[in-house]
């Protein structure tokens, strides 16, 4: 679809495209030039409805498919995202800004998820239970929640979709998609594809527009009987306190300032080479980016010197030789340098980055240099507030107590790693440390489709995604009991 020149992104319903002639659009832009990429439908009132009732209509039928049968659609979803590999990097690649090889393994991500949870159809194992009445036999089973509104963020968008639409639909669910503003296009992609891979009709639909306006009415919608959310925290707050009147059933993956711990005793190459990428990587876009080092003191200044060295060749771009690319938007970009200004009036000192002055890039991009911060005060809003950009502060710790307590100094709760050669250093720390995922000598992401992935405090609100852990949240348990006869002899 065309709007003038520019190309306008629908919603997708019921199977087709939908969108008014003269309906309300937002524009997207390309975030390695800050050009008008595309033009996103704005969803009305009417549109979101109407996708919620389409989803209603098929959820019995596709709901009473065996989960065997719902998991080889599901296999024919994964082949058919194989064959459109191509065309499926391009656009990942395009809408972020990414270059196509990181692009790729995002791409590869989202089909290794699918494959999992396309196998997951032949486990969807419920219990025998036992009775004190000899007589009666009871069981448990699995059944889906019915319409799942499911709302992911730009950062890895086709990976966030493959996340949540995979369980989603494994259980027996329907669902309305709210597509990110700022990655559009790969939503109607991957829509089209479920559609060949023969999912029904109505049984998989797209929304597009602003959050604030379309995002809020899905959550406020009564048809919808799960929300699933990934996203800030204080969007995920706010849809807890909607949906709580109604008790609907939501799952929420939120932010993290996530710790990355260097003991003295530590492979300092190592650790530099695991610190930068996650600091850095995806421009520093991942809730589970590593955010804050903390160091141990007689091996700070050596570190600091290393990463520096590290940090000053690390390209940006969106070509494969590049290591990583711009942030989704203007808005973020200028939320970012806010922080980083709002943390040098404290105190804190910039040594690499911040400003940009490579004059390869176009000058309308939303470029960030990678950023280290030292001298940051631990009570300020930098040390506790999520960034989402290649931005990394750095602290002291005397110890490994001190160091823990550092990293236990946030409302956050998601992510962590440490690095030491020392085992029982390790584990003692992965049982005080207040985080999902612990992560050792490695870096603070890496989640796969098998590993449940999810925080504590305001990173979430205990529910865990993806893993065999996801198929809780989008399933309801039922139990079943019966009384046998006892005069056949």
């Amino acid at each position: 679809m065309k709007k003038g020149n520019i190309q306008l992104i629908p919603n997708w319903i019921n199977g087709e495209e939908v969108g008014l002639p003269n309906q309300d659009t937002i524009p997207k832009y390309n975030p390695h030039n800050g050009e008008i990429q595309s033009l996103v439908v704005n969803s009305n009132s009417d549109q979101i409805s109407l996708a919620v009732e389409n989803a209603h209509k098929t959820f019995r039928h596709w709901s009473e498919l065996s989960s065997i049968n719902r998991g080889n659609v599901l296999f024919d979803l994964v082949n058919q995202m194989k064959n459109s590999k191509k065309l499926l990097v391009e656009c990942v690649s395009l809408e972020t800004g990414k270059s196509n090889q990181d692009a790729l393994g995002e791409v590869n991500a989202a089909i290794q998820l699918g494959e999992f949870f396309a196998s997951e159809g032949m486990r969807m194992y419920g219990k025998t239970l036992s009775s004190s009445n000899p007589n009666k036999q009871s069981m448990t089973v699995r059944v889906p929640h019915g319409v799942c509104g499911l709302i992911v963020p730009a950062n890895t968008p086709i990976a966030n979709i493959a996340w949540k639409v995979f369980p989603a639909l494994i259980c027996g669910n329907a669902i309305v998609l709210k597509a990110s503003e700022d990655t559009p296009s790969i939503a109607n992609i991957f829509a089209k594809l479920v559609k060949k891979a023969g999912v029904p009709d109505g049984v998989f639909n797209v929304l597009h527009g602003e959050g604030s306006k379309v995002g809020a009415e899905l959550v406020k919608h009564e048809g919808v009987k799960l929300i699933s959310f990934t996203g800030s925290t204080n969007v995920g707050k706010w849809i807890a306190k909607t949906v709580g009147d109604r008790l609907t059933r939501v799952s929420l993956e939120l932010g993290g300032k996530n710790p990355f711990i260097v003991c003295d005793d530590a492979d300092l190459d190592l650790a530099v080479e695991w610190a930068v990428l996650s600091a850095f990587s995806n421009a520093g876009q991942r809730c589970a980016a590593g955010s804050r080092i903390i160091l141990f003191d007689n091996i700070y200044d050596k570190f600091v010197e290393k990463i520096l060295v590290k940090t000053a060749k690390l390209k940006l771009g969106n070509g494969d030789d590049c290591d990583l690319g711009p942030v989704i938007s203007k808005k973020q970009k200028a939320r970012i340098i806010n922080l980083i200004n709002n943390a040098k009036k404290a105190g804190a000192k910039v040594l690499s980055g911040y400003e940009l002055s490579d004059k390869n890039l176009p000058i309308g991009g939303y470029y960030v240099a990678p950023t280290i911060l030292i001298d940051v005060p631990v009570d300020h809003e930098f040390s506790h507030e999520e960034i989402f950009g290649p931005v990394v502060s750095i602290y002291r710790g005397e110890n490994i107590e001190e160091a823990l307590e550092l990293a236990n100094n946030s409302d956050y709760g998601l992510t962590s790693a440490i690095h030491t050669k020392n085992i029982d250093r390790a584990m003692w720390f992965s049982k005080r440390m207040r985080s999902g995922v612990i992560n050792i000598n490695i870096g603070t992401y890496g989640s796969e489709p098998h590993m449940p992935f999810g925080g504590f405090g305001l990173s979430g609100n205990g529910t865990r995604e993806p893993g065999e852990e996801a198929i809780e949240v989008y399933s309801e348990l039922k139990n079943i009991s019966f009384l046998t006869r006892t005069n056949l002899i």
